[in-house]
């Protein structure tokens, strides 16, 4: 009895002590919050299978090893057929959307950056161009450009028999742009073991020219000899194995070209549309991001003798960008998300493949919605974790 006695009192003593511990308070309310996060959204979940229960449907995933039974014209990637399993079809969309994700990111950012300094100009016609491009641009649901550039590249492009033709090895018809594309042989190994060797090689290079820098002053022309390494070591490698690369040239045969790699035009309307509608956005923050830099860096550039475009380049930039990265990751995520109106032109990306043709044929609702939530919160969350690990690097550092 008197051991009892003393464990309530002292276990009571310990917790009070923790609570008036800042940082043990702020642990303790976080793991009670996530427990009843948790529980909540167990609770949920259990009432879900209770009712599909009811209605005699069964929570599982078995559905996605069941044939598809459904084409996908654009898998770049990997191969698939209509024999394919719906999971083969699910990781095809994925692909897809983050295929027209990063092109639309690029491109957009690009775009963007160019269209923000020009907003800055003091040419007037320039000024005033770029200003009515952004607010017509921004003022139009995205929607409506997707379907306007697809009706562009369907309708006026030329049918397959009168394609516009580039040297005879590229061919822009209103069923995709047809492109060589590469055929690896034996021994292309040893050239992507020699390129990933020379990338790891300019890794440290690049770190320790930073070192040197800071600690003698002396700088290196980084870029050159990284780019020489890169283009050296490639080159000597795909020599040495007797250039095992030949290209697949696209033909016309029948009503279509065959042969090569077509870009479809659901695609390019998807790509084309969400980039200069993102970079409209891209470009005010850039704007507003060089207007955050104070005037006197670009007075004390000028006063050191140097150039306007060396002048944004090394001080205008480098600074903006403390400004300009974290709005620019809304706009990438937003660029992402909308990436799944593609639905409306066709383009099979995961809501089209999974979350649309996939739950008709099976009826499975709530699993394939879990399938494109989690997809779109993977992809979301890799673009989020690496623009908040560069808007780190970027950030000042106090000597």
């Amino acid at each position: 009895m008197a051991v009892t006695s003393k464990t309530g009192p002292d276990t009571r003593n310990l917790i009070a002590r923790l609570w008036r511990k800042k940082e043990a308070r702020s642990v303790i309310i976080q793991i009670v919050t996530l427990t009843l996060i948790f529980a909540a959204l167990a609770l949920i979940f259990r009432n879900v299978v209770i009712n599909l229960e009811m209605v005699g449907k069964e929570f599982s995933f078995g559905f996605l090893f069941y044939p598809a039974a459904y084409d996908i014209t654009f898998s770049p990637f990997i191969e698939y057929s209509s024999r394919s399993t719906h999971l083969r079809a699910a990781v095809v969309g994925i692909l897809n959307t983050l295929l027209v994700a990063a092109c639309g990111i690029v491109l957009a950012t690009v775009m963007g950056f160019i269209m923000g300094i020009l907003r800055l100009s003091t040419n007037w016609l320039v000024n005033r161009i770029v200003y009515c491009f952004l607010e017509f641009t921004r003022n139009i649901p995205v929607l409506l450009h997707i379907l306007f550039i697809h009706g562009l590249v369907v309708i006026h492009l030329p049918v397959p028999k009168k394609a516009v033709n580039f040297a005879d090895t590229f061919f822009l018809t209103n069923r995709g742009f047809f492109i060589p594309h590469p055929v690896w042989e034996p021994g292309a190994g040893i050239v992507a073991a020699a390129f990933v060797i020379s990338i790891a090689f300019v890794f440290f290079f690049r770190r320790w020219a930073k070192k040197i820098q800071d600690e003698t002053g002396r700088v290196y022309p980084v870029f050159w000899i990284s780019t020489g390494v890169i283009v050296v070591m490639t080159a000597a490698a795909f020599l040495s194995a007797g250039m095992p690369l030949s290209w697949g040239i696209p033909e016309l045969k029948g009503f279509n070209f065959k042969g090569g790699l077509a870009i479809k035009p659901e695609f390019i309307a998807l790509w084309l549309a969400l980039s200069y509608y993102t970079s409209c956005f891209i470009a005010e923050i850039v704007r507003s991001g060089i207007l955050a830099v104070s005037h006197g860096q670009t007075e004390a550039a000028y006063a050191l003798g140097l150039r306007p475009n060396r002048t944004l380049q090394l001080i205008i930039i480098p600074q903006a960008l403390r400004v300009i990265i974290p709005p620019l990751t809304s706009q990438y995520l937003n660029l992402t998300k909308n990436s799944s109106l593609a639905i409306a032109i066709g383009y099979m990306d995961i809501v089209a493949t999974i979350g649309g043709i996939t739950l008709m044929q099976t009826g499975k609702e709530m699993e394939t919605m879990i399938i494109v939530l989690l997809a779109y919160l993977m992809i979301s969350s890799l673009i989020s974790g690496f623009m908040n690990w560069y808007n780190k690097k970027m950030a000042l550092v106090e000597r």
